[in-house]
């Protein structure tokens, strides 16, 4: 990318000169050419789409059903998730009004900012946090509102702490756990000490749960159903992560119907609908993919303890994750920043990590290793590590 200075500069409007380029991105540019390199980067299953879901989606073109669908998405699959929610937590959400189909929950929740945020609205949210989640709030306009966490608190968020930062122009409390970057979850009384501060100061929570049914220590609590907080809540989920989904694009936001009118106001302009195979796909996913969560979440699992283990025998503290499939060692042992390590990590060893400064000021002296690699890879990858982390070692 050039630095050259150009007069078209002057076109590009102020809330886009307002965020940076992604940090995982940017870092990966790094790995164009290079052979040789073991990745825990990308935050990606390495396996493919179980193949009776995409067969499903095959049929579909086989037969030409390559048309638009609804605005709100293909009624059986919005009927499909309004289930899943009810059977897995017990939410009642309404098929036809309460749940849009979306392009990833990505899209979900850059129309989620757009439908409730007017300019200088805020946002609190954790840090360190997934690289949008700052983005689109202030791309909506909006100002985004950070609560520190650490590895001390196993980067869990206190009520209290968010509480501290509520202003009057508190729009929103935006929380996404089971946590990308840090695998970090929320224990269910904490979550209930957060529903009854939103409660009490008539706040939207935004619950991004990707990676809901990534938990591998309990169960997961699904924020909306905690006791009284549905109508103030947005739930954002899809078929990503579970089902190794990523490039299919489909997600999905669940809220009142006054919201989900609104975003799908957004969403019909700029999108019109989630693919149409992608959406076929997904129905298949929730009839019959069940079995293929459970056998990749178990694969994930021990995937897991072994990153962890590793990582902390060879001095890099990292606390125990809970769910997603993330690791996230401290390299404070090392002296080197988070950029510093995982650049040389890279050019050194040829293993890939993230900086963990991508993900906002409190990742600083940590890195995000994405353990949806092969427990080999894992293994090899740790033995290098090692050598660097020896090497550096302050």
């Amino acid at each position: 990318m050039t630095t050259k200075k150009s007069p078209l500069g002057k076109l590009i409007s102020d809330r886009t000169n307002k965020i940076s380029p992604s940090g995982i991105r940017k870092f990966f540019d790094l790995l164009q050419g290079m052979e040789g390199v073991i990745s825990l980067g990308v935050g990606e299953p390495d396996y493919a789409t179980p193949w009776h879901i995409s067969e499903a989606a095959v049929k579909s073109l086989e037969k030409g059903y390559t048309i638009y669908t609804s605005n709100s998405g293909i009624l059986e699959l919005r009927e499909l998730t309004c289930q899943y929610l009810k059977d897995k937590y017990g939410i009642n959400y309404k098929p036809a009004d309460e749940i849009l189909i979306t392009v990833g929950v990505s899209e979900a929740l850059d129309l989620a900012m757009r439908a409730i945020l007017n300019p200088a609205d805020e946002v609190i949210m954790t840090d360190p946090h997934y690289v949008a989640y700052d983005a689109t709030v202030i791309l909506a306009g909006g100002k985004p509102v950070m609560v520190p966490t650490s590895a001390k608190n196993n980067f869990a968020v206190e009520a209290k702490d968010i509480e501290a930062k509520i202003t009057k122009k508190t729009k929103a409390i935006l929380i996404g756990f089971p946590s990308n970057p840090t695998g970090a979850i929320m224990p269910r009384q904490k979550l209930l000490d957060l529903a009854a501060v939103a409660k009490k100061n008539n706040i939207i929570v935004i619950s991004d749960e990707i990676y809901a049914r990534l938990t591998y220590d309990g169960e997961h609590t699904c924020f909306a159903s905690l006791p009284g907080v549905k109508n103030n809540t947005i739930l954002l989920g899809g078929f990503s992560k579970a089902y190794a989904m990523t490039g299919w694009r489909v997600g999905y936001a669940v809220a009142p119907e006054e919201i989900i009118t609104a975003m799908t106001k957004i969403h019909q302009y700029t999108i019109m609908c989630a693919p149409t195979p992608a959406q076929v796909a997904a129905i298949e996913a929730l009839k019959t993919g069940e079995t293929d969560v459970v056998e990749m979440v178990d694969d994930y699992n021990r995937r897991r303890k072994v990153i962890v283990k590793g990582l902390n025998d060879i001095g890099l503290p990292c606390f125990e994750p809970k769910g997603a499939f993330y690791a996230f060692p401290s390299i404070k042992p090392t002296g080197l920043t988070s950029e510093q390590f995982s650049e040389g990590l890279l050019k050194e060893e040829k293993v890939a990590v993230v900086p963990g400064s991508a993900f906002g000021k409190c990742g600083e002296g940590f890195v995000r290793c994405c353990y949806a690699t092969s427990l080999a890879d894992i293994e090899e990858a740790l033995k290098r590590m090692a050598r660097f982390v020896k090497k550096h070692k302050k």
